[in-house]
């Protein structure tokens, strides 16, 4: 762990030099998600290869920059694209942008991805605020807190137990009648991937009470969590992933994310404008 936060300072530093402001609120933008980035206010980007500890993205659909900023108000840093445990890192690796963010001075996680809907009712399109996960890497033993803690970044065993923050869903919720988007409720599953599932694992999946599945963003939040973070994840259903019916493609993946765009845009926008806005945005990047 002290070889995490020597890591950690570097990258942090290099972030800290470009920009003017202290981003409070971090965003992984997710397939489907990231042309939200586009709508900052006089953006700074990032390419993640100058970043240290940053590997390049291999996934297409994935940008590989950070783009911080102000949306909504909001002081925002944007992660364009995220690592996945499936490109071969480890889950200490495909977590360390979230302790990177947190020691720039980001306080609050939001989480996006890109989700096979495991209900035939559903529709490819929709929008699920993720009420609770199951970590099916990390109950196997690929945990991004596996090995040694760092009191100075949290506890040595976080709980789980309510990891997705109330006020945030609330708001969420609010925002999303507002604008008249269904919002879909669920537990989000995470699988390791890269395959598809078959049918059996996805039978697996409902028996275990999910309601999507997908490659990503659990470890984010547990890691986010782990150093204190409210933390709030919403997923795109970009196929129905059922049992009995066609086999999942990326391409398709990418075919929703683009139709979606515009109500993906239009509600991650109504959350950060209902978000807490007495905190003042400092113009110091040199203290988290």
């Amino acid at each position: 762990m002290d070889d995490l936060l020597n890591l950690i300072e570097p990258a942090r530093s290099i972030i800290a030099a470009r920009i003017s402001l202290v981003p409070r609120i971090a965003l992984i933008l997710g397939s489907g998600w990231s042309e939200l980035a586009d709508n900052l206010d006089n953006p700074v980007v990032v390419p993640y290869t100058d970043i240290p500890g940053f590997p390049p993205t291999t996934v297409v659909g994935h940008r590989g920059e950070l783009v911080i900023g102000v949306l909504a108000g909001q002081p925002v840093a944007v992660m364009r694209g995220r690592f996945h445990f499936y490109e071969g890192h480890s889950m200490q690796q495909v977590t360390f942008p979230v302790r990177v963010l947190r020691a720039l001075g980001c306080t609050t996680l939001l989480a996006t991805n890109a989700a096979g809907g495991l209900h035939a009712d559903w529709s490819v399109g929709d929008l699920m605020l993720i009420t609770d996960h199951i970590f099916l890497p990390g109950l196997a033993g690929h945990h991004p807190l596996r090995g040694p803690n760092d009191e100075r970044m949290g506890p040595r065993f976080p709980a789980m137990v309510g990891a997705y923050d109330r006020e945030l869903m609330r708001l969420a919720c609010a925002a999303a009648d507002d604008l008249g988007i269904l919002l879909r409720e669920g537990v989000y599953l995470m699988l390791s991937g890269p395959a598809f599932e078959s049918s059996a694992e996805l039978r697996m999946c409902r028996l275990l009470g999910a309601d999507a599945v997908g490659m990503s963003t659990v470890p984010e939040i547990v890691v986010a969590r782990h150093m204190g973070m409210r933390c709030m994840g919403l997923s795109l259903i970009t196929n129905l992933a059922l049992a009995d019916g066609p086999p999942a493609n990326h391409q398709e993946v990418l075919d929703a994310g683009k139709s979606a765009r515009p109500r993906v845009t239009a509600l991650i926008r109504a959350i950060l404008e209902r978000m807490d806005r007495t905190a003042t945005i400092p113009t110091s990047p040199d203290r988290p």
